[in-house]
């Protein structure tokens, strides 16, 4: 029986993926990097320390990791509270409310900095569906790391076997299989050239995994 949703945010919960991929270009531009549409497409789910090592390496780049960071997160932030096109994804907003009326226990597990996540719960007013939000921004390890979906099933205080994960991205489902938890793989516009074949549900619509659809997928 369904016990707990561990939610991811960029492309499940909020539509931040357009923001996060101007701020990148726009921090690559202002470094002088040329970044592949290719390379770009396997950040998706990856922390961004974990980005910003990655093209320091492939890049041979003088900068430090952290040098990297603040600038796309400078560029985020005006994003942020600027950009109009910031919004909850469709359907979503009636599915966290539909699992929080049913007595769903429900996590954040999200790659994004606690910041970006303080800004969009407080902005679309989530908080009080949430039991706990976890950022991988503060884990050793970024997905495909199991790390931030081990520690959110803790912190629903439900057995792994009674959660399931709802994720948009190849690393995310990877985590989630790692981590032994029931994997929803959400085909969202926004991230695309992603692998859902190791997703034990895929959807394109929430409304496939309303409560009395999904609570016995566990």
């Amino acid at each position: 029986m369904l016990k707990a949703v561990l939610f991811d945010m960029d492309g499940v919960i909020v539509d931040t993926e357009p923001l996060h991929s101007k701020a990148y270009h726009g921090m690559f531009n202002e470094i002088g990097i040329d970044v592949s549409d290719e390379l770009y497409e396997s950040f998706t789910g990856k922390s961004t320390l974990e980005v910003c090592r990655t093209l320091c390496a492939h890049f041979k780049l003088s900068q430090a990791p952290q040098e990297l960071i603040q600038i796309k997160r400078r560029i985020f932030k005006t994003l942020f509270f600027s950009d109009t096109d910031l919004s909850l994804i469709d359907g979503v907003e009636e599915l966290i409310k539909d699992y929080y009326n049913n007595g769903v226990t429900l996590v954040l597990a999200s790659s994004a900095s606690m910041t970006t996540i303080n800004n969009v719960f407080e902005r679309f007013k989530l908080n009080p569906y949430f039991v706990a939000k976890l950022s991988g921004a503060d884990l050793k390890a970024s997905k495909p790391h199991p790390e931030i979906f081990i520690n959110a099933a803790n912190a629903s205080g439900h057995k792994v076997s009674e959660c399931i994960v709802i994720e948009d991205s190849s690393n995310g489902i990877k985590a989630a299989n790692a981590a032994h938890i029931f994997c929803v793989g959400f085909k969202s516009t926004n991230s695309k050239g992603q692998d859902y074949s190791k997703a034990d549900k895929v959807i394109e619509d929430f409304s496939e995994i309303h409560y009395n659809n999904a609570k016995d997928l566990v």
